[in-house]
């Protein structure tokens, strides 16, 4: 998909379709006054007859158009005036793009009007186009064996109109957003293919192939022996139970000064959780495939830095395995020693995720990173908390914090800072090791990030807890690709400083 920002009047554009909007009171914004007044009237006209109602996404496709640059008029319902706001604007664009691509539109102008007051900006607008379009248009990368349906025609949009001296930034911000919006339809892809296929070789390879297309990308790919050697003895507990052969990830954008310390992204990149011998209940166990998502995110966040020639050192690091029952699994009450040295007793083999996790964030410390943040889809109970709606930020450097929910706010890939005090660790307590695995129900969230939070003191750690935003289940199940968006936000954002 090609994106153009332009200036000037949208009447003058050409391009096989131009997109307006209209209120439910029939009201027309600016542009589609002016737009209305080169067709002769004829769009207050059909809203007159009532053929058109203005309802929040409802679309009309005009044909044979004169006196305008573009044949055809697409007509989106903006809804309620007094409730037109920046969700309603995404909602609109949305099913604008959704509407064109039923079609064989192969360009568009889209000259939707904007919400009152400082709700979106120009560069906001272009920055989250090519991620709405992206969403739009995205087709689940399916094992179906019947005829796929024609892929959409439409492969040029513009978006305006601004003026002049608001192009460049425009221009900027849909760059940015095309190079995230590529990054974020990988991920997604990734998160959608079975346990079967994405296993812990098959992320390794995404990796090097990522590397072979970028030149300012590195990968290395660490075997069992040699995960063995850096004495990951949580991460190697994991795996004991799975055929499939672990595999530790690391992955550098170096796009810096040389020696400038870098972020590191540490993804959980667990390709299938049963829970171990602590086993998942049955329902819906076919959705931990996506029990990788955060490595998908990290690596979808080295693809945007390489895209973007970030001027910033980035790693990813990503452990990778599976979380089976077997013979050789680690059981309930067993004891296991850290890369760090602690030793960690197991109350719950389904609390998998910080195992590998902890053993990742020691690693990191040889970079001496100017900041760490891990991905994860971690608990359940943070999907109680927050629902779809919000990621669960967690840190021990709210300044950090911050900077992850303003990023994420940007974009509208939401997140939300819990606390994490030292109350939280204090549940980890254990009779026969220095810390436990689990700390019962009660902030089940928090207490995952405070077990992490052992292994990152003297750094500056935030932790992401993705396992409400990564996927939806039920009739729409599938990745979202979150929270690429936020990373890649969080990237810019270092890198322009």
């Amino acid at each position: 998909m090609q994106f153009k920002a332009f200036s000037g009047r949208p009447v003058a554009q050409r391009s096989d379709c131009l997109v307006v909007g209209a209120f439910e009171s029939g009201e027309l914004g600016p542009e589609t006054a002016a737009v209305d007044r080169a067709a002769s009237g004829r769009l207050r006209a059909l809203l007159a007859r009532g053929d058109f109602a203005g309802r929040a996404g409802e679309t009309q496709l005009l044909l044979e158009q004169r006196g305008l640059g573009s044949p055809r008029v697409l007509l989106v319902g903006l809804g309620p005036k007094a409730k037109f706001d920046r969700r309603a604007w995404r909602r609109a664009a949305a099913s604008a793009i959704g509407a064109l691509a039923r079609t064989r539109v192969a360009s568009a102008v889209l000259a939707l009007d904007l919400p009152a007051g400082h709700q979106l900006d120009s560069a906001t607008t272009a920055r989250l186009l090519p991620e709405i379009a992206s969403g739009a248009l995205y087709r689940i990368n399916d094992r179906k064996t019947a005829r796929k349906p024609r892929p959409p025609a439409l492969a040029r949009l513009s978006l305006g109109p601004f003026t002049r001296a608001a192009l460049p930034a425009a221009r900027r911000a849909l760059a940015d957003g095309a190079s995230a919006a590529a990054s974020a339809v990988m991920v997604r892809d990734l998160g959608n293919l079975p346990g079967n296929i994405c296993t812990p070789r098959h992320l390794a390879a995404e990796a090097q192939r990522l590397a072979r297309a970028h030149r300012s990308l590195r990968v290395r790919v660490l075997d069992e022996p040699a995960i063995r050697r850096l004495k990951m003895g949580c991460f190697l507990a994991v795996t004991r139970g799975s055929a499939e052969p672990p595999r530790f990830i690391i992955l550098e954008h170096r796009g810096g000064r040389r020696g400038a310390a870098p972020v590191v992204l540490v993804g959980k990149g667990i390709t299938f959780d049963t829970g171990g011998i602590s086993l998942k209940d049955p329902a819906a166990m076919d959705e931990m495939k996506f029990d990788m998502c955060g490595a998908a995110s990290v690596l979808g966040a080295l693809d945007f830095a390489a895209r973007e020639r970030l001027r910033l050192n980035v790693v990813g690091l990503i452990p990778t395995c599976e979380n089976m029952p077997g013979g050789r699994a680690i059981k309930p009450g067993d004891i296991v020693v850290s890369a760090s040295g602690q030793t960690v007793e197991i109350l719950n083999t389904d609390a998998e995720g910080r195992l590998i996790l902890c053993d990742a964030l020691n690693y990191a410390r040889r970079y001496r990173p100017a900041a760490v943040v891990d991905v994860a889809t971690l608990t359940g109970a943070c999907v109680i908390a927050l629902g779809a709606h919000h990621t669960g930020v967690m840190a021990n450097d709210d300044t950090l914090a911050r900077e992850l929910v303003d990023a994420g706010r940007a974009v509208d890939d939401r997140a939300w800072q819990l606390p994490l005090t030292e109350d939280y660790a204090e549940q980890l307590k254990s009779n026969f090791a220095d810390m436990a695995n689990v700390a019962g129900r009660e902030g089940g969230a928090i207490t995952a990030a405070a077990f992490l939070g052992k292994y990152t003191q003297g750094l500056k750690w935030a932790h992401l807890d993705i396992a409400g935003t990564a996927w939806l289940g039920g009739a729409q199940k599938g990745a979202t690709g979150r929270p690429l968006p936020l990373l890649a936000e969080f990237l810019l954002r270092r890198a322009r400083g």
